[in-house]
């Protein structure tokens, strides 16, 4: 794939960013640069790799599951709203 100004003013559109033009060689290089890479692995041959496989046969510890509460969290948040009232943040209403 060949990245160029028009891939990039393309990106640009789909993601609502604005690249200046100073940094326009620089992003298509640095853009290129990974295409570049994601294309080596596609090389890879990968036909006898089962999909599951993993590095490790090792499991996720679990843990206890015990719900706790720390309500001097609850109040430093609170505390920084512009206001509120019962542990609740008050908003304007919106909706008519």
């Amino acid at each position: 794939m060949q990245v160029d100004d028009a891939l990039l003013s393309k990106l640009e559109k789909l993601s609502f960013l604005k690249v200046s033009d100073d940094k326009r060689e620089e992003i298509i290089a640095q853009l290129s640069e990974i295409v570049t890479f994601v294309d080596n692995l596609s090389e890879l041959n990968t036909d006898g790799v089962d999909d599951k496989f993993a590095m490790s046969d090792a499991q996720t510890p679990l843990r206890e599951d015990t719900p706790s509460c720390d309500t001097q969290i609850n109040d430093d948040i609170i505390k920084n709203a512009p206001n509120s009232a019962d542990h609740f943040f008050i908003v304007p209403k919106i909706i008519e």
